[in-house]
């Protein structure tokens, strides 16, 4: 994109300066990481501040592009909509907030293809969080929105309202503190653009609609294999896992885990993978694709381990590092899970 024309028209002040891009393919088809690599490209064309959130999402900090170009936010979501659109092929949802919390709420605030913006208001903030269910913030997990409501605590208004004190004795000194913080709008995380490196995910695309709940399991087995061996070549464990299932009609569904310590082992990464496709209660779903995303990346010799006593796994560890030297030598199809032969 080329600098406007110098113009004697003030800049817009200051405000909500970072957006929440959800893409949206028109065909309805799962983004490939070629097409993510190129819409990634065309929003560092506004704003070097991108941080991509795969598969499908990204976080900008746009205050220096808003100074740079003369535009408001919202007139740089719109032409950001355009020019995806025009040259990949792919609408999306742009959220506007004046930080990364904010920015993902609002663009989650009703139907998707569209730019929502969250003034920069105290106010306004509050009244738009106050009529949340607690689950909209981003970061709480079903787990412990049935441990909130179960105190009463069911919408963002009410958490807000309660002392800290009170949540960090239901949740724990640093999550107490830090729901306390985000149910009032206050989220200090960065718009970090090397963020990408931190995950690494993996996508199987099924030949037509796939109702069977034990293929799609299937799957999910080889995907989680396929990570936790990419992970351990790399000397990397993941902090939690992330799962997207993509349906007939385009629409998704995620869910995501956080592990108690950082790993690359499989079983537990496909024991993870089953538990979140198994939280969907998907039934008879139609579903076209599924995808696991290894997320917050670490190096692996300085994640801590807790040791175990259970022989059952120490053995398995130890038939993985033998699956991992065979496929080392003999290659990546060398060794493979059983119930995996047969996914297409």
């Amino acid at each position: 994109m080329t600098r406007p024309a110098l113009s004697l028209v003030p800049p817009p002040p200051a405000g909500a300066g970072v957006l929440y891009v959800h893409f949206h393919p028109v065909s309805g088809a799962v983004l490939d990481e070629e097409t993510y690599d190129g819409l990634l490209g065309m929003l560092a064309e506004v704003t070097p501040v991108v941080q991509p959130l795969p598969p499908d999402a990204a976080l900008l900090d746009v205050r220096g592009a808003v100074r740079y170009f003369g535009y408001p936010p919202a007139g740089l979501a719109a032409l950001l909509r355009v020019r995806v659109l025009a040259r990949c092929g792919v609408d999306c949802t742009v959220g506007i907030g004046a930080n990364p919390l904010l920015a993902r709420m609002a663009a989650e605030d009703g139907p998707p293809r569209a730019v929502r913006e969250l003034p920069d208001d105290p106010e306004t903030v509050a009244a738009f969080l106050a009529r949340k269910p607690v689950a909209a913030l981003h970061g709480v997990g079903p787990a412990t929105a049935r441990t909130l409501c179960a105190y009463g605590l069911d919408t963002v208004g009410r958490v807000a309202a309660a002392p800290v004190g009170t949540l960090q004795r239901i949740l724990g000194a640093s999550a107490g503190r830090r729901l306390h913080e985000r149910a009032r709008g206050i989220d200090p995380t960065p718009v970090a653009p090397d963020a990408r490196a931190r995950s690494v995910g993996a996508e199987h695309r099924f030949a037509g609609d796939e109702l069977d709940p034990d293929v799609r399991r299937h799957a999910l087995l080889a995907l989680a294999d396929g990570l936790g061996a990419r992970l351990r070549e790399s000397g990397q464990a993941a902090r939690g896992l992330k799962l997207t299932v993509r349906y007939a009609d385009g629409s998704t569904s995620t869910r995501s885990r956080t592990f108690p310590e950082p790993t690359a082992h499989t079983p537990e990464l496909t024991a993870a993978a089953y538990a979140l496709h198994a939280s969907l209660a998907l039934q008879r779903a139609r579903v076209r694709a599924v995808a696991l995303r290894a997320e917050g990346l670490c190096d692996a010799g300085s994640a801590a381990h807790q040791l175990s006593f259970d022989p059952a796994d120490e053995k398995a560890r130890r038939v993985e590092e033998a699956v991992d030297r065979a496929r080392a030598k003999f290659g990546a199809g060398a060794v493979r899970p059983a119930a995996t032969l047969w996914v297409a």
